[in-house]
């Protein structure tokens, strides 16, 4: 889905959208829980190097995955709020969320590279408040009978919206990002934190954080560390970290879930070995799914 220079091998490059279909349903089959999509819409040539050239626009990707699948759940990581028209974005995940018998979820973020807001036209130094009146906005949509909504970026009245999601209040929303305003805007609104560059023994006191907001009101919370995100660091600069390194024995992996876990990480996924095509990434995700998944938390 993405070409980090961090994390990624040669044969990824040649994987194609039937690759892809392929493992989506193996996936959904074996029993994964989520498939989660990156985005961006343009990389500007200085980032490429490190970024890679190939993303998808998420809620597309996630509508079409989920359309391949039956049962596993479709998140993005994230869906650069700012630079969507937020009607728009309301509309096309409650879409994939009513055809699909409510198996969306989102990951929103604010976004960080500041071309790609030039090209889009979207000022970048107000990406935060324009993310956070766009959530408002998206949820007043997503919950309201009759939906209305003034702010400075998005305005509508006297208007009608469905499909409705199909769960209550509203499909998930998670937001990914690490800056204390992230985090409020994850208690306030949202149901799942997706960390990036918080360093794992960083987590529980950010989460102790999130929940100590006075709009968190006690709901069930998410927490996402993938285990190979600590190769990325800002910027997608590849860095150095054992705890992340691919080739770790079974129970090598079981324990550091464990302990992700005991730092309130409810969500993960294992760093892939060096492997040679989708037919060796395949087996290996099947033997984590056998023999790591039912051997943690």
């Amino acid at each position: 889905m993405l070409r980090l220079k961090a994390m990624m091998q040669p044969w990824e490059a040649d994987v194609t959208g039937a690759d892809q279909t392929r493992m989506a349903k193996c996936a959904d089959e074996w029993g994964y829980d989520m498939i989660a999509v990156p985005e961006h819409f343009v990389i500007p040539t200085e980032h490429v190097e490190l970024s890679g050239p190939h993303y998808f626009q998420s809620t597309a990707a996630q509508a079409y995955l989920a359309g391949a699948t039956n049962r596993i759940m479709l998140n993005s990581c994230v869906t650069v709020l700012p630079l969507h028209q937020p009607i728009v974005l309301a509309k096309a995940l409650a879409t994939a969320d009513w055809l699909s018998g409510g198996r969306m979820m989102v990951t929103f973020g604010v976004g960080w590279l500041q071309r790609e807001f030039e090209l889009l036209g979207v000022p970048f130094a107000e990406r935060g408040r324009i993310a956070d009146e766009y959530l408002a906005a998206i949820i007043e949509l997503w919950t309201s009978e009759s939906p209305r909504f003034e702010g400075r970026y998005v305005f509508f009245d006297e208007v009608a919206f469905e499909p409705k999601p199909v769960r209550k209040p509203h499909l998930p929303v998670w937001i990914g990002g690490d800056a204390d305003a992230a985090l409020r805007r994850a208690a306030k609104y949202a149901s799942g934190w997706w960390s990036f560059l918080t360093p794992p023994e960083q987590i529980a006191q950010r989460v102790d954080f999130i929940k100590s907001q006075p709009e968190y009101d006690g709901r069930p919370f998410e927490v996402v560390h993938g285990m190979a995100t600590t190769r990325v660091g800002e910027g997608h600069v590849a860095r150095n970290d054992p705890n992340a390194r691919s080739g770790m024995s079974g129970q090598q992996i079981i324990d550091r879930l464990s302990w992700l876990a005991e730092q309130g990480v409810t969500v993960s996924a294992v760093p892939l070995p060096s492997v040679r095509d989708v037919d060796e990434y395949l087996d290996y995700a099947q033997w984590v799914i056998e023999e790591i998944k039912p051997k943690v938390p």
